[in-house]
């Protein structure tokens, strides 16, 4: 990484979780990046840099259960409401009264849930690799147990306590680079290969992941900064938000249906599965996403978009920031 990229300033902030870790690049107005699974404020490195020479004050905090911020003991603590309510904290925290906020994979989830609750807080939301789907329809556990035929969908497979820990917590640093390159354009499995999205009754994740080289986004040394945290923190904080999709849906039932109004941008990548499972949701974006300025599919990319694509990804970015109304 460059000297700029590193020029950061670490933070701990009071919040909800106890302490919320944050890194910050810049200033100006405030960008809240949210991460996903099985991430942290590093899958942000690109961002940050570019971010502040646009003119923003750029913010990447740890998850509740991630990294340096505190990891609660109750499941119920990582709830949709509390990590909307840590996300609102870390920007009081740091003296601002609004903040554009963008996330990736859960964390495009709690960018749009953090809209919709906050929106006093949140004045414009992006959406990285997950459409936004509005709260409705059956119950997810319901759901998830329907897919996958034989197999069993990777969801299920992490909503129960302990197993998933089980297979991953013995060696951190190589079950990462398997996921990250089963997911990446240009190392994910080529048609016709068992699908790493889901789990042989029975079986690991792990069995369908590819055999090879990292993906050409990730060195050896990026990869340790992830295994290091995880093998720190252990995998249950980062695997309890699988576990409350169901108390999500009935924390949220107020939002059935709910369209996010503020102006919006979403980057999905052409080869991430989640644009397949999610093509009515897409379809939908005119009604769920009535402010949407800008929208791309960015071809060959995978599920990592900013850390896959980020020259393009930086770029989308600010001119969606510059374009949003003062």
């Amino acid at each position: 990484m460059s000297r700029q990229a590193m020029d950061v300033t670490h933070r701990l902030v009071p919040s909800g979780a106890g302490r919320t870790h944050l890194v910050e690049q810049g200033s100006g107005p405030m960008v809240l990046l949210v991460h996903g699974f099985p991430e942290s404020w590093y899958s942000w490195r690109h961002q940050l840099p570019a971010l502040a020479a646009a003119g923003y004050r750029a913010v990447a905090m740890d998850v509740r259960g991630y990294g340096r911020s505190s990891r609660p003991a109750a499941t119920d603590a990582y709830r949709m409401r509390e990590l909307v309510a840590d996300s609102a904290a870390v920007v009081r925290a740091l003296g601002e009264e609004s903040a554009v906020i963008v996330g990736h994979d859960w964390g495009s989830a709690v960018a749009a849930n953090s809209a919709l609750l906050r929106p006093d807080v949140f004045r414009a939301v992006g959406l990285l690799g997950v459409p936004y789907t509005p709260r409705g329809g059956p119950r997810p556990s319901e759901v998830f147990a329907g897919m996958g035929g034989a197999d069993e969908f990777y969801v299920s497979y992490f909503q129960e306590p302990g197993r998933a820990e089980a297979e991953i917590e013995p060696d951190v640093r190589g079950w990462l680079a398997g996921l990250y390159a089963a997911l990446s354009g240009g190392t994910m499995p080529g048609p016709g290969a068992p699908d790493p999205h889901f789990v042989r009754r029975g079986g690991t994740m792990r069995e369908r992941f590819p055999a090879g080289p990292l993906p050409g986004w990730l060195s050896d040394a990026e990869l340790d900064v992830y295994a290091a945290e995880f093998e720190r923190t252990g995998m249950r904080g980062a695997l309890t938000r699988y576990r409350n999709m169901d108390r999500d849906w009935e924390d949220l039932a107020d939002l059935d249906g709910a369209p996010v109004t503020q102006p919006s941008l979403f980057i999905g990548g052409g080869l991430d599965a989640s644009l397949v499972w999610s093509a009515e949701a897409v379809a939908a974006f005119p009604t769920t996403l009535p402010g949407l300025l800008s929208s791309t599919v960015l071809d060959g990319c995978g599920h990592w978009v900013q850390q896959e694509r980020p020259a393009e990804v930086n770029r989308l970015l600010t001119d969606w920031l510059a374009a949003l109304p003062g």
